[in-house]
């Protein structure tokens, strides 16, 4: 799962990817950034 990683400001391969639902019962994707270790998040279906 590709995500942006708001630190480092470009597209990676998300580390751990684990689906979750928003609030709202949106689905979303919740990861980490095997670079620089920041939380990196995606909503939608994946």
């Amino acid at each position: 799962m590709e995500a942006y990683c708001m630190k480092c400001k470009t597209k990676r391969e998300m580390k751990s990817p684990e689906q979750t639902t928003m609030k709202n019962g949106r689905p979303a994707t919740k990861g980490i950034c095997p670079e620089c270790g920041t939380k990196m998040f995606k909503i939608g279906k994946s």
